[in-house]
Formats: C-alpha cells, sequence, structure tokens
C-alpha cells in the first residue's frame, strides 16, 4: 500500500489504515519498523472492525470524494498490478 500511497498521494488518493484492537505502542513499532507513510487510526476497542463487519484483515475500503462505498475489497489485492492500477486511475479520473 505503501508504493500505491507514494504514486497516487499526489493525485489525490488518500490512505487511512485502521489497527484493530492493539496498543498505540505497538502500533508505532510495528509503522517505524514497516516505515509506513499514511496515516494509522486506532481501533482499540473494535467498534470500527465490528461496524464495518470486517472478517479477515486486510479488509480495504474504498470511498469516493462523495463518502459513498464504491469498492472493498477482501484480503489482499494486487492494487500495483494492472487491474489495480487501472482501478485507481478510473477512480482518481472522477
Amino acid at each position: 500500500m505503501e508504493q500505491v500511497v507514494r504514486e497516487y498521494g499526489p493525485r489525490g488518493l488518500a490512505l487511512l489504515a485502521i489497527n484493530i484492537e492493539e496498543d498505540r505502542e505497538s502500533v508505532a513499532r510495528w509503522a517505524r519498523v514497516k516505515k509506513v507513510t499514511s496515516t494509522v487510526l486506532l481501533d482499540p476497542t473494535g467498534a470500527v472492525n465490528r461496524a464495518y463487519r470486517v472478517t479477515g484483515t486486510p479488509t480495504v475500503y474504498v470511498i469516493g470524494r462523495d463518502g459513498r462505498l464504491l469498492a472493498k475489497a477482501l484480503s489482499t489485492m494486487q492494487w500495483t498490478g494492472p487491474e489495480g492500477q487501472a482501478f485507481l486511475q478510473a477512480l482518481l479520473a472522477r
């Protein structure tokens, strides 16, 4: 996802990662080790997880500029592959 943020961030893509039920220090350590540059939000009680009915990680929700859900991807998806690139380019062209 970091590659996607680097490539598409300047074109208007924002990425918010939500960590489920882990403490701030563990998440901060993980983000440093992985060199995460996007925003990581904490969900210490799992409330967001339940509200969005996340059944596995990673789960990616793509939300348009108007706030509507455009897509949901379960598990890993090759965002840097041809299908992911085409989707992101079409999304940002809107």
